[in-house]
């Protein structure tokens, strides 16, 4: 009995009905995981069709992880999971709660036929490119956090454009692309911008600022803000050797520096909110509870998560800035 069947008065492309015969195959249980299909020319030559044509069905099938290609050999079933209708590269650069949310919000929001695989490149250009190069032609489309990494549009090159979504971080070098991203410049100078009033209760405001891991833009809002305001003002990249001083407010973007210095306010016998301010970057749960709540700069990673799940089902080409506010809360 043969794997493909086709019916020359239908409507129905050629190409739909390859994909149909082998998902028919395999609900029947005649195809197999580990089965291998009928060459691309055998089923050119039998049914009289395009080399493109029999290409193009078996594309859709590898892209939506169903079959895969072995060079040299030909292609085999990789899955019997036929119900996924699409295939997602997600490639965070880390993650942790506020990506949680961003995650379960996308996935909530697709329908339940798309598959997604999540990756994380930890903010290391080899890994990044070592897991899009690796990954090309596998996948539907290819949602990236690019972070601040550099040079990354060079391989994101390999991808076709219409494919691609950048998310989070839209650095120039990517403007061309659908994103979904922050305004980190206008997110700090605006959030330290409304909360002016409780700063004024402080004389000297600091940025614990990793350039390895933060976005420049980040800084440069909290410059421009400073210089605008007229604030006492210091950049640092360490709490290590710190010494905190009253009147200080710190403005951290990563959660391992919140811990740092709320333990060494304790040390130091000084009182949160009213000796030392804090205000974290990224909201979440915990965030609402440490020491009486935490103030935050923080965009909405559920509403990112819709977005993102509506602009890739609509595959339209935008570039969507996500909304963000500060949460005044005890530590300020």
């Amino acid at each position: 009995m043969s794997l493909v069947s086709l019916n020359k008065k239908s409507k129905i492309p050629k190409y739909k009905q390859i994909i149909a015969s082998i998902e028919d195959a395999v609900q029947n249980g005649t195809f197999k995981k580990g089965d291998k299909l009928p060459s691309i020319n055998s089923l050119r030559d039998t049914y009289k069709l395009s080399r493109d044509t029999v290409l193009m069905a078996f594309n859709e099938l590898k892209t939506r992880g169903i079959i895969h290609s072995v060079v040299g050999k030909g292609y085999y079933l990789s899955s019997e999971n036929v119900s996924v209708s699409q295939k997602i590269f997600l490639l965070f650069d880390e993650f942790n709660a506020f990506k949680e949310d961003l995650y379960n919000s996308f996935l909530s929001n697709l329908d339940v036929s798309i598959k997604v695989d999540i990756y994380f490149h930890h903010f290391n250009p080899k890994i990044f490119n070592a897991l899009i190069l690796d990954n090309i032609g596998d996948y539907n489309h290819y949602i990236i956090m690019p972070a601040n990494l550099e040079n990354t549009e060079l391989v994101l090159e390999n991808l076709p454009k219409e494919k691609v979504f950048i998310l989070d971080q839209l650095n120039p070098e990517l403007k061309a692309y659908s994103a979904i991203f922050q305004n980190f410049e206008k997110n700090i100078f605006t959030g330290l911008n409304d909360a002016k009033d409780k700063l004024a209760n402080y004389t000297k405001l600091i940025f614990v600022y990793d350039k390895k891991t933060q976005p420049k833009a980040m800084l440069d809002g909290f410059e421009s803000f400073c210089e605008k305001e007229n604030f006492e003002n210091e950049v640092i990249d360490t709490l290590t050797t710190r010494k905190i001083e009253k009147g200080e407010v710190y403005i951290t973007p990563e959660d391992k520096n919140l811990i740092r210095i709320i333990k060494k306010i304790k040390e130091t016998n000084l009182i949160l909110k009213k000796d030392i301010g804090i205000i974290c970057y990224n909201d979440t749960m915990l965030k609402e509870i440490v020491e009486g709540g935490i103030t935050t700069i923080s965009t909405d990673f559920t509403a990112m998560g819709k977005n993102l799940a509506s602009i890739l089902t609509t595959k339209e080409k935008v570039q969507i800035e996500n909304p963000s506010k500060i949460i005044i809360r005890n530590s300020l």
